[in-house]
């Protein structure tokens, strides 16, 4: 790697954010030539860290450090901002970079590859890429960590285009040799921004050259296609590097064991499972509470709380989060007796209760209509110490408006302001689906402005509660305009939107522009489901046009879908007027169950 190709690569990068960088100089006079590569400094003299257990200690002794005459070693100065680093002091390490600059004291590529570290976790590549372009400039030559830092850095800030450019020039130039952490940044780094299929592609252009992907990165890539849902194409490319002699790992098979009971395949994880056993692969933490979850959403809560039972043969202790799976198992089912026992179990197991724990049970005792159980739940959790979150109110809220107790929810609000938790958005929906639903539609539009002011971006459940609200109010043209917006806002309806106006608009009697509606619906990709089609075909019943029902009553039938109780009452009431319609009487018995 020649220094020339390194100095006209960093031309390229710097080039393009000059007026950013200027604001890094403005913090870090890093610029000016006080760049001390070879000075005069102590070998002899070491510095013991193993005392230092706040920043403050590392504070102090650096500048006892930058004192001495002559200086540690850069080994010394580097040890100490490894150490500042790993307490996430990032800021902090970056001052003291630049009192070492002041200072004269010595630097080496280490020391950049931290600081470039710090900036990149402080979400400032730009100032990480500042710092590597001063560093080239003073004859520092940067290693696969220097790349590999630069990358993960603009991942982390979004900037995933700027990420690809830069590896192709890191294997086209050979600015350096990429090593598996290099590549597993990149690949992972891909998948996590939802370019999986790129991330796919990536794989197989490295495995064409000396740059050989390892399991990891590979498992990367098997977990990005299980989370996409494209579970087959994961199990496709583990039986491809099995065919290469690449053995999957337990992270490997957790992915694929996770995206497949998402899908309820629940043989092939048994096979998986299986397949595991025979390569002595041993289940770790994660298996366990992925197979958990799977049998607690499936409803088999009895086989997930037999789960833990193996687990303790095989010395393996649940943590928290399995713990509360199977309780929100148990919350599901409405066993709450059982749900609140493993919750007291959690202690007795010699684990500490979460605030997550809490606000499991209390949201389970919340749906059960037990408010005041949930209540005292809520307050105990505060007094042992844990603080209820956004989530925490917001489950307590939604219970009390659930039960009537409006001012008392609004009251949990105030409080919720007071103690500085910050509402997230469902707090918010919340908040505004009881403002719709006692009617008060003008003030839930103001509270819906000031959502915005406080730099939330209202999403489709925000608008899907304020149409239902509109609906109900009887204000059907604005809920059509506000339906109509969503696209400029970047939302896409989706069918429960659509099925609550076009309800609306069969209510009022507008059964054509409700069929207009459906075809709009279908042409934007929204399936209609069951309510949909009950809600046309009451309508079209409502003006006895028996005959125009007929083609939907049919395209339920093929949907699988069925009349529910207004329907059927309709149709039957319908089939005594034209009895010897042995059609009709044919379609009845198809979408009426029993008859």
């Amino acid at each position: 790697m020649r220094v020339s190709e390194i100095a006209l690569f960093c031309r390229a990068i710097t080039s393009k954010s000059s007026h950013e960088y200027s604001i890094f100089t403005s913090s870090f006079s890093l610029f000016r030539s006080n760049f001390h590569k070879k000075r005069p400094f102590s070998t002899l003299r070491t510095t013991d860290l193993s005392c230092i257990n706040e920043v403050d200690d590392a504070v102090f002794l650096f500048r006892q450090m930058i004192r001495m005459q002559p200086h540690p070693s850069v080994v010394e100065f580097t040890k100490l901002l490894q150490v500042i680093f790993k307490m996430k002091q990032y800021s902090v390490a970056l001052k003291l970079f630049d009192e070492m600059r002041q200072w004269g004291a010595p630097l080496n590529e280490y020391t950049m590859n931290i600081l470039i570290n710090c900036c990149c976790l402080l979400k400032r590549v730009d100032v990480g890429f500042a710092i590597f372009g001063s560093f080239l400039k003073h004859g520092y030559e940067p290693n696969v960590t220097t790349f590999t830092t630069l990358l993960k850095g603009l991942f982390l800030d979004g900037n995933v285009a700027e990420a690809e450019k830069l590896f192709k020039k890191v294997l086209t130039l050979k600015l350096c040799e990429p090593d598996q952490v290099t590549i597993l940044t990149v690949i992972d780094g891909l998948c996590k921004a939802g370019r999986v299929l790129a991330a796919h592609d990536l794989l197989w252009l490295l495995d064409k050259t000396i740059y050989k992907p390892d399991v990891k990165a590979y498992s990367a890539v098997i977990d990005g296609l299980c989370k996409g849902g494209m579970v087959d194409n994961a199990l496709h490319l583990q039986s491809r590097i099995i065919d290469k002699g690449i053995s999957p790992d337990v992270v490997t098979y957790n992915s694929m064991i996770r995206g497949l009971c998402d899908f309820g395949r629940l043989k092939e994880v048994k096979d998986l499972l299986n397949e595991m056993v025979d390569h002595k692969i041993s289940f770790d933490l994660v298996t366990f509470g992925i197979l958990v979850d799977a049998f607690c959403k499936e409803g088999s809560v009895k086989e997930a709380e037999d789960i833990l039972g193996v687990m303790k043969q095989q010395n393996i202790r649940p943590d928290i989060v399995i713990y509360t799976t199977l309780m929100d198992g148990y919350c599901l089912q409405g066993k709450m007796e059982k749900a609140k026992e493993v919750f007291d179990s959690i202690t007795g197991n010699g684990l500490k209760q979460s605030i997550m724990s809490y606000n499991t049970l209390i949201n389970g005792y919340c749906k059960k209509g037990k408010v005041d159980e949930a209540w005292r739940l809520f307050l105990e959790a505060s007094s042992k110490g844990l603080e209820p979150t956004a989530v925490s109110y917001s489950i307590m809220i939604h219970g009390l408006f659930s039960e009537g107790r409006i001012a008392d929810g609004w009251n949990l609000f105030k409080d919720m302001e007071a103690r500085h938790v910050r509402p997230d958005l469902h707090t918010y929906n919340v908040l505004l689906d009881s403002l719709c639903k006692t009617r008060q539609i003008a003030e839930a539009f103001s509270f819906l402005k000031a959502i915005e002011g406080k730099g939330l971006n209202p999403n489709i459940i925000t608008y899907g509660t304020l149409i239902n609200g509109l609906c109900r109010d009887g204000k059907l043209e604005d809920a059509k305009k506000l339906l109509n917006e969503l696209p400029s806002k970047g939302l896409q309806p989706d069918c429960q939107m659509y099925t609550i106006v076009l309800g609306s608009l069969c209510h009022e009697g507008f059964v054509d522009e409700a069929k207009d509606l459906l075809v709009k619906m279908e042409s934007g990709g929204c399936a209609p489901d069951s309510v949909t089609y009950n809600n046309i075909i009451q309508g079209l019943l409502k003006r006895k046009e028996v005959y125009e029902a007929m083609p939907f009553l049919e395209e339920m039938h093929k949907r699988g879908f069925s009349a529910d109780a207004t329907t059927s009452s309709m149709l039957i009431d319908h089939l005594q007027v034209y009895n010897k319609d042995a059609v009709l009487l044919e379609m009845v018995k198809k979408v009426v169950p029993k008859i």
